[in-house]
């Protein structure tokens, strides 16, 4: 790496080039999420080699209250730099950028894995009443970049920010998906369980009608329902207008919105959002009318089909909580996603560094007054059983 990489603002144009020339970039990364986070102030920075762009992240900014002058600089789900190369080389240099340029702490949350654990895993681990969490399920696979990424920030001074039940104030360390390379529509039929397959064909039969359509107002009517049924705190369809504008105006194909109607009555409803190779289930919504006819399991499927006929590698169904406890209010949730087959993934985790540690102390007292709060509103629909 010629003679070391420096770290400077880069263009929208330049950050949504480099984007689309990785196989996947999760969309929290891509230029238009900070278009989208409007109570954040966004910024692309790039990794240079010499003249060449080797890396980007895009960085929401956000003001401490009573601090203004002084910001948390968040890089959600990145930054999109080489994870399996010594990552101080990267690290250090956007540290000395953002302290330089007013940040009091740096939030990461590396796109690495550390384990896996197939359905039939998580399935063996259900049943059996003497294991409570994924991460006491023997036999799972580890990811020795995901051990070398911890091993590196904990040295570097990197604080974990991700709690026990896998949701912080940020996003989720535990998530589900299903891996869709090489394989064909009736594989991934073959590796759900039979209640999925049951469900996906008693939506058919019924004559449940998924299209892809435009009608944010009747999705966010669903999703407010769906929000009072299920106990979660709401986002305004304003929210979702902007996320789909600035999304769109990125690339026509990134988000999509499913609608599950019977009979004329809407069902089922979720957004599907795709960046390159990789798509996520990013939000969900469900009548509770009409629930025997299954539309959510008709909107899931149709938007699995839909990422592997646009030759995606995976299809995410994003958070869930490590607890496998048949007492837990939680299981429910992995056992909902275990269904489809697929495998649950354990991420690094989002890290804080400190780089104004008296602003910071003042900072971390703040949010653990809030913590309680945001961890119920961070299990909302895009982590609720659908079915």
């Amino acid at each position: 790496m010629g003679g070391g990489l420096t770290v400077r603002p880069i263009s929208v144009a330049e950050h949504l080039a480099f984007v689309r020339a990785q196989r996947s970039v999760s969309f929290l990364q891509t230029p238009a999420w900070g278009r989208v986070k409007t109570e954040w102030r966004s910024e692309s920075l790039g990794w240079y080699d010499d003249r060449q762009l080797v890396g980007a992240g895009l960085v929401l900014h956000r003001p401490v209250p009573r601090l203004e002058r002084f910001t948390l600089a968040y890089l959600p789900d990145g930054p999109v730099i080489d994870w399996t190369g010594e990552i101080d080389a990267w690290l250090d240099p956007l540290a000395a950028h953002l302290k330089a340029h007013g940040a009091f702490a740096i939030r990461l949350g590396p796109p690495v894995r550390t384990n896996a654990w197939s359905a039939a895993q998580v399935k063996e681990g259900i049943a059996d009443l003497g294991v409570k969490r994924l991460t006491e399920i023997p036999g799972q696979w580890a990811d020795p970049v995901g051990a070398r990424v911890t091993s590196r920030l904990r040295d570097a001074g990197w604080l974990p920010q991700s709690p026990e039940d896998g949701f912080g104030v940020g996003h989720p360390q535990f998530r589900y998906e299903i891996p869709l390379t090489g394989r064909t529509e009736d594989d991934l039929l073959k590796g759900m369980n039979q209640l999925w397959r049951r469900n996906i064909k008693k939506a058919a039969r019924e004559g449940v009608e998924v299209t892809v359509g435009e009608d944010l107002k009747a999705f966010h009517d669903l999703y407010v329902h769906t929000a009072e049924r299920d106990r979660f705190t709401p986002r305004p369809l304003p929210y979702f207008e902007t996320m789909f504008a600035a999304l769109r105006a990125e690339a026509p194909e990134r988000i999509r919105l499913y609608l599950a109607h019977h009979q004329g009555d809407l069902v089922a409803a979720t957004v599907l959002i795709r960046v390159g190779a990789h798509a996520w289930y990013a939000y969900g919504a469900s009548s509770t009318e009409k629930r025997e006819v299954r539309g959510s399991n008709a909107c899931q499927w149709a938007m699995i089909r839909d990422s592997l006929a646009a030759g995606c590698d995976v299809y995410d169904l994003r958070g869930i909580t490590p607890t496998l406890d048949a007492d837990d209010p939680h299981v429910g949730l992995i056992q909902f996603k275990v269904g489809t087959g697929g495998q649950a993934v354990r991420h690094v985790g989002e890290w804080d560094l400190p780089l104004r540690p008296m602003v910071y102390r003042a900072f971390d007292l703040y949010m653990r007054e809030r913590g309680h709060m945001m961890r119920r509103g961070r299990r909302e629909a895009v982590t609720k059983p659908q079915a």
